[in-house]
């Protein structure tokens, strides 16, 4: 009975470290240590008000601009209809909740904006992200051109377990003769396990130059397929950027 309950112990110390293994291999990887954080926008207009919204929008957004930093505001051409998408940097939760306050007693921008762009919209989303710790907001090489947001829910773990395959898959069009990479980010609230890439391109016909040339780059191929193996599902929309966005 000794010998057996010896063999026993034996057998089962080593599982220990495993579990120790699995375990971490669900974190979601390294602590978040900057505090800048980028907002993003989604609003639905209604489709007989979205010239009418844009018009409102270039005129009066001055307004909003005055109280924090606005990156870009497009228009969705393709992947959605009659949306616009737009990304603002705050350094601190603090700081947008002050932003937030004093909007609200803002009388110019609550009477010559918010009371007349609301009725225009059917729905408003917002996500709250960070730029991966690889990556850096990027401009674009010249103004005009188009941009292609790229969302990808990738399957629970974090980046701990997907992180490297979506750096490499990432970097491995990030190069001369594809897209800019403008910035990779991952969600902080909204769905999680969500990795957002914005690309750069010269026209919407660049852009499908461009996605023909990855499908016969066996370095894109492979880096993409190992990706794959991670991802949930993923969606992108081409988008315009308006003539008041800081990102054209």
């Amino acid at each position: 009975m000794l010998k057996l309950l010896s063999s026993l112990r034996s057998s089962t110390a080593p599982l220990r470290p495993a579990a120790a293994q699995l375990c971490s291999g669900f974190a979601t990887g390294p602590w978040q240590v900057d505090k800048i954080f980028y907002e993003f926008r989604t609003y639905n207009i209604c489709p007989d008000q979205t010239a009418a919204f844009l018009k409102l929008t270039n005129e009066k957004i001055h307004l909003r601009t005055a109280h924090s930093e606005l990156v870009g505001y497009w228009t969705v051409e393709y992947g959605g209809l009659n949306k616009v998408f737009h990304i603002w940097k705050y350094d601190s939760y603090a700081q947008r909740a002050g932003v937030r306050a004093a909007l609200a007693q803002d009388p110019s921008w609550v009477s010559e904006y918010l009371s007349k762009a609301l009725p225009m919209l059917t729905s408003q989303d917002n996500e709250v992200t960070y730029l991966v710790p690889w990556s850096r907001l990027q401009k674009p090489p010249k103004e005009g051109g188009v941009y292609e947001l790229v969302s990808y829910l990738m399957r629970p773990g974090g980046p701990a377990v997907w992180g490297t395959a979506f750096q490499a898959a990432v970097n491995a069009r990030d190069i001369p003769g594809y897209g800019k990479l403008v910035g990779a980010f991952h969600s902080e609230f909204g769905l999680q396990n969500r990795v957002h890439a914005l690309w750069w391109f010269e026209s919407p016909d660049h852009r499908a130059e461009i996605r023909r040339k990855a499908h016969t780059d066996a370095r894109v191929v492979a880096a993409v397929r190992n990706n794959v193996a991670h991802l949930d599902s993923h969606r992108n929309q081409l988008m315009f950027p308006c003539a008041f966005s800081p990102l054209k």
